[in-house]
């Protein structure tokens, strides 16, 4: 069951090393394509760099949408540029890491004593985190609220468990109906239209080129989409506008 009545999620990759080129994201196509699988939104993706303070800044920026769910890949380790941890216990809890008493064993099982003094710093985690299990090393990841997840930078690692918190937490949406019409028209044309639809109805606009002829695809989802999809096409009929079911134009 999802814990959060209509969530829209959000993802923060953190990772200097991608964004110097060092490395290639392949966290935000996969998680795309996982909610997009179980009929989810996707309101945001950050790429970051290691820095606490934009990282904190990110973070409470999605914990005021009282609709948020969250995956941060990256940071969770025990380096000097690892800052997710603290960041997170600052951000969602009360600003303290705490040793995880299953998260110690599992990274004793792991390393044995070659876990101090370093490694056994990955079991401080902020207050109430939950753990996500990693198939590779055991070294887990977490959650709090059932609703911030945070994962490794290593895909191998990280993804097991996205699909791990999401199987657990948020494995469908609701589905909802969706009206999709290609318009021979330029979003120009139609803007004093789109302008009447309320703002809570999912709405969206694609203008598209075909051989110098102008396209509008317009999609509306959702309870009232029946209803607002009919207003559409009826004013558009009026202006003599040509249209067609679909994407295709």
């Amino acid at each position: 069951m999802a814990t959060v009545s209509n969530p829209v999620f959000y993802a923060v990759i953190i990772g200097t090393e991608i964004l110097n080129g060092r490395r290639e994201d392949r966290h935000f196509d996969f998680l795309k394509k996982e909610l997009s699988k179980r009929g989810w939104r996707f309101k945001a993706s950050f790429l970051i760099e290691d820095d606490p303070s934009l990282i904190e800044s990110i973070y409470t920026t999605i914990a005021e949408d009282e609709n948020g769910v969250m995956f941060s890949f990256g940071g969770i380790g025990a380096t000097p540029d690892d800052y997710t941890r603290a960041v997170a216990a600052k951000v969602f809890g009360d600003g303290k890491l705490y040793e995880h008493p299953k998260a110690k064993e599992l990274i004793l099982k792991r390393f044995g004593d070659s876990a101090y003094p370093h490694r056994i710093n990955m079991a401080k985690l902020p207050k109430g985190a939950e753990l996500l299990h990693n198939p590779i090393n055991l070294v887990p990841g977490f959650y709090l609220q059932k609703r911030y997840f945070f994962v490794p930078g290593f895909p191998e690692m990280a993804h097991p468990m996205i699909i791990e918190a999401l199987n657990l937490f948020y494995p469908k949406a609701k589905e909802k109906p969706r009206y999709t019409i290609c318009v021979e028209a330029s979003e120009n044309d139609l803007m004093d239209l789109m302008q009447q639809i309320p703002k809570e109805v999912e709405f969206s606009s694609l203008p598209a080129v075909r051989e110098g002829r102008y396209f509008d695809v317009i999609s509306i989802a959702g309870e009232e989409a029946k209803k607002w999809i009919e207003f559409f096409i009826g004013e558009i009929e009026k202006r003599g506008y040509k249209y067609k079911w679909g994407e295709a134009c």
